[in-house]
């Protein structure tokens, strides 16, 4: 009777990967379908078609005066005016170019210079990682921002190209460390190892075994350098370093707070400009939210797995048994310890 029980269970063992239902193909798009990422990337699209189209969405001068002085948000003056008579919402329009210039031009050389730092410190040894983990050092605790405001102010023209490069010569630093680390644990991995026992050449093995594996971490440092860019750049415009004739949010904000906005109940000077900056940064903080649940699984939230498993955050995943599950075991145990006893 033992020998029939052994081989029932056998052929139900055997029977259940034939009953399963077949494995979920992985979701290609599941970056793009993730709620986060779409609202981000939707608000990032439309401040892009704004600094594409703002010249022509824009017809007038944005520092054109006028005759309507400090005129309240209306058909004719969506975002209001300024003391001086100028089209709030022009001005709006024309700086978003700017800021998204700045950012992405910084985050694109910032990101270039981490990874070039970052994995050959980490896939080198001796001197020259020594050397490169002293230069990331150096720049890592030299204050970002105050040295920016030092560099551009001793400059002649600062211009958003300018700009753009001094920020990505200060924020390359951080993401260099994080590449670094991510490197040193992907060289000791099998895949690596076998490319090297088969004489791969450095260059080879960097760009086609550990730069794919670093997509990801690249792709959030870039969003994360361009949050900083975009901040940085308005920062500048606002306490006057930059050059305040290109129009831009921090120029905005600057001629509002010197013209005493916020006391004369102006608030239509400095609020459209303030909430675009939110947005903003809110559109990039979401992508950059998307990257992360995309690249770790344990972020991942609402994910249905085979047998009813969902995946939480900061909770293991565990499959529920149904219902009347517990009267099966005990009826399973029950016949077990029957057979054993008949043995």
């Amino acid at each position: 009777m033992a020998v029939q029980a052994s081989e029932s269970a056998a052929a139900s063992t055997a029977a259940t990967p034939a009953t399963a239902p077949p494995a979920a193909r992985r979701d290609r798009l599941r970056f793009l379908r993730n709620g986060r990422t779409a609202t981000g990337l939707a608000i990032l699209g439309l401040f892009v078609l704004l600094a594409v189209a703002g010249q022509w969405l824009a017809p007038h001068d944005p520092s054109a005066m006028s005759d309507d002085v400090l005129q309240p948000p209306s058909w004719e003056h969506p975002f209001g005016t300024t003391q001086t008579g100028q089209d709030i919402f022009f001005q709006v329009l024309v700086g978003t170019r700017g800021v998204l210039v700045v950012g992405f031009v910084a985050g694109f050389f910032a990101t270039l210079l981490s990874v070039v730092v970052g994995v050959s410190s980490g896939f080198l040894s001796g001197v020259g990682d020594e050397v490169l983990s002293a230069l990331t050092n150096i720049f890592l605790v030299l204050p970002g921002l105050p040295l920016i405001i030092i560099v551009a102010g001793f400059l002649p023209d600062s211009g958003d190209m300018i700009i753009a490069v001094v920020i990505s010569l200060t924020a390359w630093a951080w993401g260099a460390r994080v590449l670094r680390a991510q490197t040193m644990s992907l060289r000791a991995r099998d895949y690596v190892q076998a490319a090297r026992a088969t004489d791969e050449s450095t260059w080879r093995i960097t760009v086609f075994e550990i730069l794919p594996n670093l997509t990801a971490v690249i792709a959030s440092g870039f969003v994360g350098t361009v949050v900083f860019a975009v901040l940085s750049e308005i920062t500048l415009a606002f306490i006057g370093v930059a050059d305040i004739s290109h129009w831009n949010r921090g120029t905005i904000l600057f001629w509002a707070q010197s013209n005493q906005a916020l006391g004369q109940g102006a608030w239509w000077w400095f609020v459209p400009a303030g909430l675009c900056i939110a947005l903003l940064g809110t559109a990039l903080t979401l992508i950059n939210f998307g990257i992360d649940e995309f690249v770790n699984p344990r972020l991942r939230t609402a994910v249905r797995v085979r047998g009813g498993a969902r995946m939480r955050v900061g909770f293991t995943p565990v499959a529920r048994a149904p219902r009347g599950g517990a009267k099966t075991a005990r009826e399973a145990g029950g016949a077990r310890e029957t057979e054993e006893s008949t043995v």
